[in-house]
């Protein structure tokens, strides 16, 4: 022990010790927080050495400072830095099943409120185990356990350990490159790169990538839209004869349904339907309902579904569109194409703050003309979730502002209590929750069933307001609720509602793969037109992409002019491949999940014949190529460069959304007996009285606490 001392009580014997245990922590985390899929002896052989290399790298650093306190503290801090990194990917990572990226990082601080409750729904007891050897080591040093070493190491030994980390990352490369060739220069995937060269590898690749990205954002030159025209063209979809201008001239209404998963329609758990109101909905035949309709979200989760939603184009492939790009990017989206070519008002009611997404700044590019956020409603007190107003009462709080908009309308609402960590107070849901063992999964059926009863309450409004008749209405769900970390959880309340989950067999705890995780990325879009009569529920494959094409078509809307990369879901000449963010992608009678191919029952396809393998590389060039049409467009912003005769480009300044309600009286004051707006139609009287919730917090007295923080970053005049 005395000799093991000795040797710690160098520099060089605190190198190696402070080297090793980040090696074994980074360990502690590939074993019991991060899945990365690993199979074979060779695979488990580069995942042990893979944070070898850039360890030596950075820690090596210190090697280079020779006064005897700034050797320790700058080792230290080091050590400090590359913890951080690696804790906040565990923790990204039980969310996103994914990696922190550069640009995920840089757009924290537009992201980051309200983040916090669900940062630490994500903890685990075991999380200290990744600080513990800090606490030790930083203790022995202060309490001069451990001996600072006085005497400087040669100048050339930095160096040499340099040149060691270098050479080690050769050899780490080399193997990755013999199991997965071309891992860098294609990048399969995110997780790929951290399977095979670690976490710190991936950031700095990740880094260099963005960089790149800049660099090519800003050389973009016009001609490079011509090979996506010529795309968007050949895979242009003709419009439904049926469909087409089914609900020309309605209002259209868009509820954004927090993390709605498509299983929760019909579920039933602990003898309780989950979703009674929505299933109404979803079986009504005044419903076009899809049964096989994907998210296609990335990082950006609720921000990609929205750019989905309004534009028809990807979300990129790292980060967010909105937080990264949002604030200078060129959109032709709904709320502008809406009013230039019917004169529709467009809105936003959102009980979060103004800035989160950065959706303040891209609403503005996106053309909508109003945005209700936290700071134009009483979000005080319990009357909020840490990511903002509860959804009963943002519906009620709404019709303040939604009665004075002029007609046709688009609005769409933005909920916010079905979300991460599905948690509500006592008062709001008597409705009772499994026990998985797994927290997240339990609330998640308490939340959704409140969301339900909140729409249902803002039909009963629409109904009672004659909005109802003159209206369609969008339901859809963003993404997934329940991350693939917890399916198998999620798994165990099956056996409450067989029938509904047969697709996952008998005993879907023990046999969970690739292809259950991929089936339950279904999310609902109901589009709900009052008075038609051949709805129902649609079986076709679709995704998000596909939305805004669809929504133009029934409002009798032609979508040619415009770049979109989805098709009309009541089309003939749909495409029926969903791409997914992350490469793979799903068709009617097949899946390409990660490497593995399953029928469309979820058996692998382990002997596929030449003729399925030609169909299957055609379908996933097509995938793919979708995504890089897309990620061209918005990366380069090219679409400054696209002269569509159909729309004329928004200027973000025209807007302002600190006095939305003000201005909107104004136009009503301005029109007269033009007006109209629901209160002008309504003799200039108020219709919030019409609204009934049984929501606790109506009752409840505004106070000076808030779960949120309420900025609107267009007062003070700015």
């Amino acid at each position: 022990m005395k000799s093991l001392k000795s040797r710690i009580d160098t520099r060089f014997g605190f190198f190696i010790l402070i080297s090793v245990l980040f090696w074994l922590k980074t360990l502690f985390a590939y074993f019991t927080d991060i899945s990365l899929g690993v199979s074979g002896i060779f695979q488990w052989i580069i995942l042990l050495i893979n944070p070898i290399a850039t360890t030596m790298l950075i820690f090596g650093l210190a090697l280079y400072v020779r006064p005897k306190r700034a050797f320790y503290w700058t080792a230290m801090l080091l050590d400090l830095a590359n913890t951080v990194l690696l804790y906040l990917n565990v923790i990204y990572f039980r969310e996103f099943s994914d990696f922190m990226t550069v640009n995920t990082m840089l757009g924290y601080s537009k992201v980051n409120q309200g983040l916090s409750a669900s940062s630490m729904s994500l903890t685990n007891f075991h999380d200290i185990f990744y600080w513990l050897d800090l606490l030790v080591i930083f203790l022995l040093l202060v309490l001069k356990k451990i001996k600072m070493d006085p005497h400087p190491l040669p100048k050339k030994f930095g160096f040499q350990i340099t040149s060691v980390g270098i050479l080690f990352f050769a050899f780490n490369l080399m193997l990755a490159e013999m199991d997965r060739p071309q891992l860098i220069t294609r990048t399969f995937d995110r997780s790929y790169v951290v399977k095979y060269m670690g976490i710190d590898a991936f950031t700095a690749y990740d880094g260099v990538q963005l960089e790149r990205n800049i660099k090519m954002r800003s050389e973009a030159k016009k001609s490079e839209l011509t090979s996506i025209e010529k795309y968007v063209k050949q895979h242009y979809a003709k419009p439904s004869d049926v469909s087409f201008g089914k609900a020309k001239g309605k209002n259209v209404i868009i509820i954004h349904l927090e993390s709605f998963q498509q299983f929760l329609i019909d579920d039933k758990v602990e003898g309780q339907t989950v979703t009674p109101f929505l299933n109404s909905i979803y079986h009504s035949k005044s419903t076009y309902s899809f049964s096989n309709f994907f998210h296609q979200v990335g990082q950006g989760k609720t921000s990609d579904a929205e750019n989905m939603l309004e534009t028809s184009t990807f979300g990129t492939p790292q980060g967010s569109l909105f937080a990264q790009l949002g604030s200078d990017q060129t959109f032709q989206a709904a709320p502008a194409i809406l009013k230039q070519h019917s004169n529709y008002t467009s809105a936003v009611f959102h009980g979060n703050t103004a800035s989160f997404w950065n959706r303040n700044n891209t609403y503005k590019n996106m053309g909508y003309e109003n945005f209700f956020s936290a700071s134009d409603f009483d979000v005080s007190g319990d009357k909020s979730t840490t990511y903002g107003l509860k959804d009963k009462l943002l519906f009620k709080d709404s019709v303040k502002y939604l009665q004075h908009l002029q007609q046709p309308f688009y609005a769409k609402y933005i909920t916010v209590s079905n979300h991460i960590p599905y948690t509500l107070d006592a008062e709001d849901s008597d409705f009772k929750t499994p026990d998985t063992g797994d927290a997240t999964v339990d609330g998640y059926f308490k939340t959704a069933n409140y969301l339900d009863q909140s729409i249902e309450e803002f039909f009963n409004f629409l109904k009672k307001s004659g909005l109802y008749d003159n209206s369609m209405i969008v339901l859809y769900g963003d993404h997934y609720g329940i991350s693939n970390s917890s399916n198998k959880a999620l798994a165990k309340t099956f056996a409450q509602d067989p029938n509904h989950f047969k697709q996952f067999g008998d005993n879907p705890t023990e046999n969970w793969n690739s292809w259950d995780n991929a089936q339950l990325q279904r999310v609902p879009l109901m589009i709900h037109i009052p008075g038609m009569k051949d709805g129902g529920i649609q079986n076709q494959y679709g995704g998000e992409i596909d939305v805004l094409p669809t929504l133009l078509h029934l409002l009798g809307i032609s979508n040619k002019n415009y770049i979109q990369f989805g098709t009309d879901l009541l089309s003939k000449q749909h495409s029926q491949i969903v791409a997914f963010r992350n490469n793979d992608f799903v068709t009617p009678t097949y899946s390409s999940i990660g490497n593995t191919l399953y029928d469309q029952n979820g058996n692998e396809i382990t002997d596929p014949s030449d003729a399925f393998l030609k169909k299957v590389k055609k379908d996933r060039k097509a995938a793919h190529k979708q995504l890089e049409m897309s990620d061209s467009l918005n990366e380069k912003n090219l679409l400054r460069f696209y002269k569509n005769p159909d729309f004329k480009k928004v200027n973000s300044a025209d807007y302002n959304y600190s006095d939305g309600l003000d201005k909107a009286i104004k136009i009503e004051d301005k029109l007269k007996l033009k007006s109209t707006s629901m209160y002008s139609r309504n003799q200039d009287k108020s219709l919030e009285d019409l609204y009934k919730t049984d929501a606790p917090e109506v009752n409840h007295k505004s106070t000076s606490e808030n779960r949120i923080k309420i900025t609107n970053p267009d007062s003070n005049g700015s």
